[in-house]
């Protein structure tokens, strides 16, 4: 390693010190990441028809509320019945896909939504789901 520094590095040096504009703070910007006032259901042991009434009231009452963010639990199906009915397909009578479908064929509810995205492993992985709620305007 050189151990002479440059008269260009010293003068940059220098005028760095001098200079009064304000640096970001790379580890303030970190902790300020987005907070969301969430909540969560648990839909085990409802029907479709009852899990996309109880869905739909949700986002509804959470949207009225202010909450951004809902985490909804569906399962994964694993210990579903339908497998027995040979009428019934199995992926479609499965909570994890149609609620979701049900939301994206609402137009209201669709309204009150920015995304629908998977949830992470720390909140129900595959099975469950976020929904991130629109700002409601205020008049």
């Amino acid at each position: 390693m050189n151990s002479k520094i440059s008269d260009k590095d010293k003068k940059d040096w220098e005028n760095f010190l001098l200079n009064k504009e304000h640096l970001l703070d790379k580890d303030l910007k970190i902790s300020q990441k987005k907070k969301y006032k969430t909540s969560s259901f648990d839909l085990h042991g409802y029907t479709l028809d009852e899990a996309n009434k109880k869905v739909e009231s949700l986002i509804k009452n959470s949207y009225q509320n202010g909450i951004n963010k809902l985490i909804i639990v569906t399962g994964k199906g694993l210990h579903s019945t339908n497998e027995k009915d040979p009428y019934v397909s199995k992926d479609l009578g499965i909570l994890k896909y149609s609620v979701p479908d049900y939301i994206k064929s609402n137009n209201e509810l669709m309204s009150m939504i920015n995304k629908i995205e998977d949830a992470k492993i720390e909140d129900g992985g595959s099975g469950a789901f976020y929904i991130l709620l629109k700002k409601k305007l205020t008049k």
